[in-house]
C-alpha cells in the first residue's frame, strides 16, 4: 500500500512539472526594431548578430542586432537589446506604429520636403514644400501602377515620429520608409543663385511747333524723356535621389536649367529628371 502511494506521488508530480513545461511554448520570439516578431530557435548571439532558425525550418539566418529590439527565450527569459531598440522606443513614445512589412510597402512611394537653397544657403521652407507638391502632382499622373502619398499625410507621419528637417539626416531611409510604410522614398533640392542682370533705356522725343494757319512759325519746342528699367536673373538647378526600403540609391541625377530667367522657375530641370526617373510611365 505504501509502494502504491509513493508511485501515485511520484506520477502527479510528474505530471505537474510536465503541465508547467508544456503550458509555456518551446520557442524564442525575436522583436525587431519596427515591432516585427520573429518565433523560432535562437543558435547564437554575439555582438553585432543573431543566428535564428524559424519554427518548422532549418535555414539559418544571420540578424544584426542594429534591427533587433528585445530576445524572449522559451524559458521566459528577456534580453534587451538596448543599442538597436532605443530608437524604435523612442518612436514608440510618438505613439507611432512602424509594424509595416515589407509587403506592405510594395509599389509605394512618398516624396519628401524638398531642401531650398539659395546662393548655397538655406532658403525659404515653403519653397521646399512647394517643391514637394509639384513633384507629387506630375507623378500623381504619371506613375501608374503606383500609389502615393499625398504631401499631407507624408509630413503628418514625419511629424509624429519626430522627423523634422533638422535631424533627417539621423535616420536611414529604411528607417524612414518604415515610417511611412513605403517601398520608395523621393528626396530632392532645388538650387537657386543670382545671374546676371539685364537692363532696358526707353528714350523719347517730342517737338511742339506753332502754326499760323498753314505756316510755321518760330518758337518751336522739344521735350525728350527716357526710362531705365533693371531685371534680376536667376540660374537654377535640381537634384532628385529615389531610394527603396532597403536603403538601395536607385536615382541620384542633377540638372540645371538651360537658360536663366527672372523668376527663378525650377520646373523645368524638375521634369526633366522625373520623366526620366524609373518610377515614371507616360
Amino acid at each position: 500500500m505504501k509502494k502504491q502511494f509513493l508511485l501515485l506521488a511520484a506520477l502527479l508530480l510528474s505530471a505537474g512539472v510536465f503541465a508547467q513545461t508544456g503550458a509555456r511554448p518551446n520557442v524564442d520570439i525575436i522583436t525587431k526594431a519596427n515591432g516585427e516578431e520573429l518565433k523560432g530557435k535562437v543558435i547564437k548571439v554575439t555582438d553585432n548578430d543573431v543566428s535564428f532558425v524559424y519554427s518548422g525550418e532549418t535555414a539559418e539566418y544571420v540578424l544584426k542586432k542594429s534591427d533587433l529590439q528585445k530576445i524572449t527565450y522559451s524559458s521566459g527569459r528577456s534580453e534587451i537589446l538596448s543599442q538597436a531598440g532605443l530608437p524604435a522606443r523612442e518612436r514608440q513614445k510618438e505613439s507611432l506604429t512602424m509594424a509595416a512589412s515589407p509587403a506592405d510597402h510594395h509599389n509605394k512611394i512618398a516624396v519628401l520636403p524638398f531642401t531650398f537653397l539659395m546662393d548655397n544657403q538655406p532658403g525659404a521652407e515653403a519653397l521646399g514644400y512647394k517643391a514637394q507638391e509639384d513633384t507629387y502632382s506630375f507623378l500623381a499622373q504619371h506613375t501608374a501602377g503606383y500609389t502615393i502619398l499625398d504631401p499631407r499625410t507624408t509630413n503628418a507621419l514625419l511629424g509624429k515620429a519626430g522627423v523634422t528637417k533638422d535631424k533627417m539626416m539621423n535616420y536611414t531611409m529604411k528607417e524612414i520608409c518604415d515610417i511611412l510604410g513605403v517601398e520608395y522614398v523621393i528626396d530632392g533640392s532645388v538650387s537657386q543663385s543670382k545671374g546676371y542682370q539685364t537692363s532696358t533705356t526707353t528714350a523719347s522725343s517730342n517737338t511742339k511747333v506753332k502754326r499760323d494757319g498753314d505756316k510755321p512759325i518760330k518758337g518751336a519746342s522739344t521735350s525728350e524723356s527716357s526710362y531705365s528699367n533693371a531685371a534680376q536673373r536667376y540660374d537654377v538647378a535640381v537634384s532628385l535621389h529615389i531610394y527603396m526600403d532597403n536603403n538601395a540609391s536607385i536615382y541620384n541625377q542633377n540638372h540645371k536649367a538651360f537658360l536663366s530667367s527672372v523668376d527663378a522657375s525650377y520646373n523645368s530641370p524638375l521634369e526633366y529628371l522625373l520623366k526620366r526617373c524609373p518610377l515614371y510611365r507616360k
